[in-house]
């Protein structure tokens, strides 16, 4: 099937490793150009060096209020277009109530939230007919994953926001698409795997939960991304597609 991401230039946040990575990945295998982004310079060079002369990288920080307006024009000095934007952000740190402080609320709200409102604010300020708005978010939207609390409260806020952007944007033709990952086979979920006391044990009892029985592969989460990103995907809008192996029983 040819989704059509052909010549079309996209804003990745987040594509040195994980989710944004993958989703880089695919967009390029389908042809399309992007800019990649990360906080971390020589990583940011590592992986737009290889996905090749369609990506380029830049060095910036979600939160950094400067950094929607400096992403968005680098892909139209580089491409000569902007068609849309993937934003994704590391997870923020992992704990229960009592034991996140003020500043990590206060970091991951920068980054995770208001980073991202940002940065969609000023892609549909510039974006035209036929442009699209994706964000990596999580199933915590629906159901509160344990020991992730301050995700838990940032992540479903942030869905509301893309849905009321879609309300708003659709009249432009501008589409708003959200993806909510689960076990994806990431170093971030590793990293939360190995927090507990057997590793091991608590991914075969995920596993267990999952109706696929398997984490998922970066790769199967960017190719969804790359779909709803693709003008194929041109009468989905407002929609927050579950990349879980069936772990969401709800409609």
């Amino acid at each position: 099937m040819d989704l059509g991401l052909k010549d079309r230039v996209y804003v990745v946040t987040g594509a040195t490793r994980g989710l944004g990575n993958a989703a880089a990945r695919e967009l390029v295998a389908d042809g399309a150009k992007v800019v990649v982004t990360g906080r971390d310079e020589k990583r940011v060079a590592a992986a737009a060096g290889e996905l090749g002369p369609n990506a380029v990288g830049m060095a910036v920080d979600n939160a950094d209020p400067e950094a929607p307006a400096r992403l968005i024009a680098a892909a139209r000095e580089r491409f000569g277009r902007f068609d849309g934007v993937f934003i994704s952000v590391g997870g923020p740190p992992a704990g229960f109530v009592a034991d996140n402080t003020d500043e990590q609320w206060q970091a991951a709200f920068e980054s995770v939230f208001l980073g991202a409102v940002r940065l969609a604010r000023a892609a549909a300020a510039e974006l035209d007919e036929g442009g699209v708005i994706g964000f990596v978010l999580s199933g915590s939207v629906h159901e509160p994953i344990p020991g992730l609390t301050i995700s838990n409260g940032l992540r479903p806020g942030l869905a509301g926001f893309a849905k009321s952007l879609a309300d708003e944007l659709g009249p432009r033709g501008i589409r708003v698409v959200g993806l909510l990952p689960a076990r994806i086979d990431t170093d971030r979920v590793r990293e939360l795997d190995g927090m507990s006391a057997d590793p091991e044990a608590t991914r075969a009892a995920n596993e267990a939960r999952i109706p696929l029985r398997r984490y998922g592969t970066p790769e199967e989460f960017g190719r969804a991304a790359a779909f709803l990103l693709s003008p194929a995907a041109s009468y989905l809008t407002g929609i927050m597609l579950p990349v879980d192996g069936g772990m969401r029983h709800g409609f």
